[in-house]
């Protein structure tokens, strides 16, 4: 038996978007408590981090849409520890708009700047590490919006399908450098970003009776499945989707 095989002990962990108060932040923490060595990189920052976490939890400022700066700190944790083990794409923004209005070109083109390209450029910037121990893992936060059409916010929808879609081509690409490449995709989360949708008792209601499960998922709920995916006991995992959304997806027709 192998008492390893969900272990992320001493694995050395990037996490954008690990700056707010949001799931990367959560799935930083998480990781952090099993002894991974998690770098938080965010525009966002800092939040106090637990006194038992200091060794484990670091963060660094840095604009994600900036691929120079990004590369920068990549460069000096791959000095520091000779490796870079994972990197979770967990920066994302939403910009919706009133179904009566044009949607915006620059809030078109911001959400993709973020969402898509960042996380392009960010995983660009690991493959040189993590191709020289033949090894790695790369978990992309989508949505189930990468599956599913929702109402005014065409750019959210399309950049988490294309977010999806990129996923599975660098899939492809880098599996023969031994590196894995998965996308975890949250239903309704209680954050920051749902907000508005949870105070709102009419639609928390209708939200939480699409779900299978009867209940809005928690920040903690991602942890889990992206130890998953993080670990060895996803070693021959890749190019996959693994959606976290309460069943919401599987979902038919009301009794």
């Amino acid at each position: 038996m192998n008492d390893k095989l969900f272990s992320i002990k001493d694995k050395i962990i990037i996490v954008t978007g690990g700056g707010g108060n949001g799931m990367a932040h959560e799935l930083a923490v998480g990781m952090a408590k099993r002894n991974a060595y998690v770098y938080c990189v965010d525009v966002k920052f800092p939040i106090n981090i637990p006194n038992r976490l200091k060794n484990n939890l670091f963060y660094r400022k840095c604009n994600i849409t900036n691929q120079t700066s990004f590369q920068k700190i990549c460069e000096k944790i791959f000095a520091k520890h000779k490796t870079i083990d994972v990197l979770v794409n967990g920066a994302g923004v939403t910009y919706p708009e009133d179904k009566t209005q044009m949607y915006p070109t620059k809030r078109w083109n911001d959400t993709f700047s973020v969402n898509l390209t960042a996380a392009f450029h960010c995983s660009q910037s690991v493959l040189k590490f993590m191709v020289k121990k033949k090894q790695g893992s790369i978990i992309n936060f989508t949505s189930i919006n990468a599956e599913m059409a929702f109402p005014n916010n065409p750019a959210y929808v399309a950049s988490k399908g294309g977010l999806k879609m990129l996923g599975k081509a660098l899939a492809k690409d880098w599996g023969k450098f031994g590196i894995r490449v998965n996308s975890i995709g949250p239903g309704y989360m209680k954050t920051d970003m749902t907000r508005g949708s949870y105070n709102d008792p009419k639609r928390r209601k209708a939200r939480t009776s699409r779900t299978l499960l009867g209940r809005w998922g928690e920040k903690q709920d991602i942890i889990g499945p992206c130890i998953f995916l993080a670990s060895d006991a996803s070693r021959y995992v890749t190019g996959q989707d693994i959606y976290v959304d309460g069943g919401w997806l599987s979902n038919g027709l009301s009794e």
